[in-house]
């Protein structure tokens, strides 16, 4: 496991310190949970350009158009 030093402005520490406290967890545990969440974001956003870029216009057009109906 790696160490990583940060290095924030106290107040937004402080903010993460009460957050960390809110959901009883460590800030460090705090700090491993948003890097994952921002990660998976991340994956998903690449995942998605690269099929989109190899994937055929009009077909994805037609899901969103069957999406938009779902919801209506």
């Amino acid at each position: 496991m790696a160490t990583l030093t940060v290095r924030i402005p106290d107040d937004k520490h402080s903010r993460l310190k009460a957050l960390a406290q809110h959901r009883h967890v460590s800030v460090n545990k705090l700090i491993e949970e948003l890097s994952t969440q921002a990660l998976a974001e991340f994956d998903s956003e690449v995942r998605f350009r690269a099929l989109a870029a190899s994937g055929n216009i009009n077909k994805g057009l037609k899901s969103l158009d069957k999406l938009g109906a779902c919801r209506t």
